[in-house]
């Protein structure tokens, strides 16, 4: 939207000329309490990514092979790599909707100045916070294994 557009490149300008004027002075890196808002900041979506992208390759994959699969005679592997294919697919689509929880959940940006937010350890914390938070939510993703055991026996007790 335009209010949007204008509201973010007010922003920018912003940050800019704070960048600008920080710029000739010497600025000390995050503190400890900074560097975790900047990890969870970063992780809390990933989990929300990490849970969905598992999840929906799980149940897709697990439907494809049982279908699609048994009909053209693929392999395991290609039923997960067509499910991987449906969840990042679906992933393009709910990102913003991911985003949009993790920004209501009201973990608000980190408070950093644009030279403390290129510091190498700001982009750390934010790569720890990214990494952790996405295995953390493949991990809770997983979920769907819970149920397809009992549909796999079943399958090869009928046959």
């Amino acid at each position: 939207h335009a209010s949007e557009r204008s509201c973010l490149l007010r922003e920018l300008h912003r940050f800019e000329s704070i960048a600008i004027a920080q710029e000739k002075l010497e600025v000390a890196p995050p503190s400890p309490g900074q560097l975790r808002h900047v990890f969870f900041h970063n992780a809390l979506p990933f989990v929300g990514f990490g849970f969905l992208d598992n999840a929906i390759m799980i149940a897709a994959g697990t439907q494809i092979e049982l279908s699609i699969g048994v009909v053209l005679g693929i392999s395991t592997m290609a039923g997960a790599a067509l499910g991987n294919l449906v969840s990042d697919l679906a992933g393009l689509g709910l990102a913003g909707y991911v985003e949009a929880l993790a920004s209501r959940l009201g973990l608000s940006i980190p408070d950093l100045t644009p030279k403390q937010a290129d510091m190498w350890q700001t982009r750390l914390s934010a790569h720890l916070g990214k990494a952790i938070g996405v295995t953390i939510g493949c991990i809770l993703g997983m979920f769907p294994l819970l149920f397809f055991g009992d549909e796999e026996e079943k399958l090869e007790e009928k046959n």
